[in-house]
């Protein structure tokens, strides 16, 4: 299994509204998190060089000019792996990785674009996770098909999804709180200062709607058994983008 697969449970549970009590001081957490970001970037990294490395090893009718071409092109461009499920698998990983190196290095200019600019952005890493979950579901080698380490990886990620649910009911900060929408001139003076707008307010419900409904969607997969695995083929399918050495 892919170890970019990240929980970022510590900081769920630090933004929303109620006080959690650690044996950890914010700094301690904050380092926490982002020695997490730059050993999961490096992962990544890492995970694509080893597939690169991988198809080299396979390509042995070509050139090395054109095994390393080949690789590059299959690894680190989108749409250049054709081949069975990694035409939809590999793509979403390529996505996971071009998404979380400039999310996460963000964080050490955001003096600079400003604050709240990054804290917008930094949102969009949940994206990055999500991508990743998918990416594995559908090529890790060992949660392919319907057996144990597939199951575990479901529930897995079940307190993600309850924990994101919560951090969006209940955050910390007033201004992300899902009050009434902030009404228009012609309808008379805003129910509150500095409420949503009823676009922002309309994000901010679809939101949480999507984040209960994953929740639902998680429970129904646990308790249906139905997580989209395969059968274990007797033999591997055709496939399969090289043939495998034999032992």
């Amino acid at each position: 299994m892919p170890l970019y697969v990240r929980i970022d449970v510590a900081c769920l549970v630090r933004r929303h509204r109620f006080p959690v009590r650690t044996p950890f001081s914010r700094s301690v957490l904050e380092r926490w998190h982002r020695t997490t970001s730059l050993t999961i970037m490096a992962l990544m990294a890492a995970h694509a060089l080893m597939f690169a490395a991988e198809l080299v090893r396979y390509e042995t009718g070509l050139g090395w000019a054109s095994w390393l071409w080949t690789a590059f092109a299959d690894t680190f461009v989108p749409g250049g792996y054709d081949s069975g499920t990694g035409k939809p698998a590999i793509p979403i990983g390529q996505g996971a990785l071009y998404l979380a190196v400039p999310l996460g290095l963000l964080f050490y200019v955001r003096h600079r674009i400003g604050a709240n600019t990054w804290r917008r952005l930094h949102r969009f890493v949940i994206v990055v996770y999500v991508l990743g979950v998918w990416h594995t579901l559908l090529y890790g080698t060992n949660v392919w098909y319907g057996e144990w380490p597939r199951t575990v990886l479901w529930l897995l990620q079940l307190p993600v999804a309850g924990l994101l649910l919560l951090r969006l009911m209940r955050p910390a900060r007033r201004g992300e709180r899902l009050g009434p929408p902030r009404r228009g001139e012609r309808l008379g003076p805003p129910r509150r200062p500095g409420g949503p707008s009823p676009l922002g307010w309309a994000v901010r419900a679809a939101g949480r709607l999507a984040a209960a409904a994953v929740v639902v969607g998680l429970l129904a997969v646990m308790l249906s058994g139905q997580d989209g695995g395969r059968s274990r083929p007797v033999v591997p399918p055709d496939t399969a983008p090289h043939a495998q050495e034999q032992d």
